[in-house]
């Protein structure tokens, strides 16, 4: 009912811009010879088009669901409303079609079930249950083509509309040259946070623990101490573990030798909070976005486990189209800024590779972390 709202709507506002359209050839035709009355009425002109292509764009909006921005020229909105009058035109006898159609189905049922003559049908104009069998099938067809003809005008009005209404072919290369260089700069400022946190992590985690170790290295050397001998191998161990999880930071080596999947099982493993994951991509991933789901889910995994005080984790990597799609859910108490180092990273990161993300935190929970890669 919308869409017929629309096209009806439509087609009475084709007859305005019409109007509008020779009220606009006249004028400019009388004023041609002078160049500056002719500039004082195209500004009029293009004026008055502006507010009528944005009447018509409004309507496209809220009876077609597009999504037009409204960033145009007078010149743009002159030549729209000559394309959409055509439309709306085309659309009004779309319409009026069907009005005659179901106008002759209620005419002929009300003849079959009152017997009040008709006047198309001979045999003095008495419509039997023949007639109306007769009828059925040719009704039935023009009726689904009347349907597909309301579709395919409601479609030629977005169409139109974002031909001329739209960005054009200049606008959406600089609107991607602007994404292009913010996503640029928002990976430099990325990288440089992930080396200051790899520095802070060498510096409070691996070298704190090697100076523990090289001081009861040298206490068991002096005292000839086995209980200290044991305590150097266990900081060793602890020395090594923290340099390993480090380097997965840096660059996830699991990636290439076992595949995501495994590699996200040893982020669950590791998680001090249950982690259940699900894990059903697209058929073959690249490797960049291999890596990009990682980080997503060992970053949002880390931040669960030591922040948010939840008590399980739910990672789901799915299929969307050709693209994968990442979740994460924790039930921890919300409140996560999606500005801070790890998540604005993190978004950086996917919109790097031309992706989405979306941080959904209340206060109180739970917690939900998407994102959206292509594969293609």
């Amino acid at each position: 009912m919308r869409t017929l709202a629309g096209l009806v709507v439509g087609g009475v506002t084709a007859w305005v811009a019409f109007g509008f359209l020779l009220w606009a050839g006249l004028a400019l035709a009388v004023v041609s010879p002078w160049p500056r009355g002719r500039a004082a009425v195209l500004a009029r002109v293009h004026a008055k088009a502006r507010r009528l292509a944005e009447s018509e764009r409004r309507r496209v909006m809220r009876f077609f669901d597009a999504d037009l921005a409204g960033d145009y020229s007078g010149a743009r909105a002159l030549r729209y409303l000559g394309a959409r009058g055509a439309v709306g035109v085309l659309g009004h006898g779309v319409l009026l079609l069907l009005a005659l159609g179901l106008a002759s189905v209620i005419t002929m049922l009300l003849s079959w079930a009152t017997g009040f003559p008709w006047a198309l049908i001979e045999d003095g104009g008495k419509v039997t249950s023949a007639t109306i069998a007769f009828a059925a099938v040719p009704g039935v067809l023009l009726f689904y083509l009347n349907l597909t003809g309301i579709a395919g005008i409601a479609a030629l009005e977005r169409r139109v509309a974002a031909r001329y209404l739209g960005p054009s072919t200049t606008e959406l290369l600089r609107q991607r040259i602007t994404e292009l260089a913010t996503s640029r700069a928002g990976i430099v400022q990325a990288v440089d946070q992930e080396r200051r946190r790899i520095e802070r992590d060498l510096h409070d985690g691996v070298q704190q623990r090697l100076v523990a170790l090289g001081m009861l290295l040298g206490r068991a050397r002096r005292q000839g101490d086995s209980e200290l001998l044991a305590q150097a191998h266990e900081e060793s161990q602890e020395a090594l573990r923290d340099l390993r999880d480090v380097a997965w930071r840096v660059y996830p080596a699991g990636l290439d030798a076992v595949g995501l999947r495994d590699a996200l099982a040893a982020v669950a493993e590791r998680s001090a909070v249950p982690v259940s994951i699900d894990y059903a991509p697209p058929a073959a991933l690249p490797a960049a976005v291999e890596t990009a789901v990682y980080f997503v889910v060992c970053e949002a995994v880390t931040n669960a486990a030591k922040h948010a005080r939840a008590g399980r984790i739910a990672v789901r990597v799915t299929a969307r189209g050709p693209d994968v799609e990442v979740t994460v859910h924790d039930d921890g108490v919300g409140g996560a800024d999606p500005y801070g180092g790890g998540l604005s990273g993190l978004s950086r990161r996917v919109a790097a590779l031309d992706g989405t993300f979306a941080v959904r935190s209340p206060l109180g929970g739970p917690t939900v972390i998407t994102a959206g890669l292509p594969c293609e």
